[in-house]
């Protein structure tokens, strides 16, 4: 993906261009971004039971996610991102977890309910809700027990409304919106909210 693809592109092919090129910074920030996470999953394993369930990761970025909920679940553990930048970032960062690389809206090659656990961190907000409700409905597909999604919730820093700015993201109708899409897919949901503003939401199945 070059730069044309960012101003002439489709939002797919933007978003592309964008992650491979933030993905060396994610590789160097990921260590100081597990500690958030590792609060989060704390929350997390509270609400819901999460030790020893498998768990696919939509969007993996780096993998930091993924590997803090893989803390808690000790089951088995694979990241998908559409960024080849991303994949061979998180493979230098967590070794031990297996990396695939794999579009979120094209996620044939999984079985139906082949993971307890189908997780998306900050990867949703990015694109337009009926591109958001494929790839949730194909989350619930694959998942046994829980969707959980991470992603904006309350305040977002200003920093990161300029960098959601430059991906053309969809994040204030994310975060207006996305507890409506959510109980329109799930018979129950849960919101776990973080003191950063953020939140997982969780579908339950």
């Amino acid at each position: 993906m070059s730069i044309f693809h960012y101003f002439f592109g489709n939002d797919k092919q933007r978003a592309k261009f964008v992650f491979n090129f933030i993905a060396p910074l994610y590789g160097k920030i990921d260590q100081a971004i597990q500690n958030d996470y590792a609060k989060i999953c704390n929350q997390l394993n509270t609400a819901i039971p999460l030790k020893g369930n498998s768990v696919l990761d939509i969007g993996t970025g780096t993998g930091g996610w993924l590997a803090s909920i893989g803390k808690y679940t000790q089951g088995e553990l694979v990241g998908v991102d559409f960024s080849t930048k991303m994949i061979h970032q998180a493979e230098k960062n967590h070794p031990s977890i297996k990396f695939i690389h794999s579009d979120a809206e094209n996620l044939d090659s999984f079985a139906d309910n082949s993971y307890d656990i189908v997780t998306a961190s900050f990867v949703l907000h990015g694109m337009k809700a009926p591109e958001r409700a494929i790839v949730v409905k194909e989350m619930k597909r694959i998942a046994r027990k829980y969707v959980m999604i991470q992603d904006f919730h309350k305040h977002t820093a200003p920093v990161i409304q300029f960098l959601e700015f430059m991906e053309r993201s969809d994040y204030k109708n994310f975060k207006k919106n996305f507890v409506a899409e959510m109980d329109t897919n799930f018979e129950k949901t849960k919101l776990v909210e973080s003191a950063s503003g953020n939140a997982v939401y969780v579908g339950l199945l």
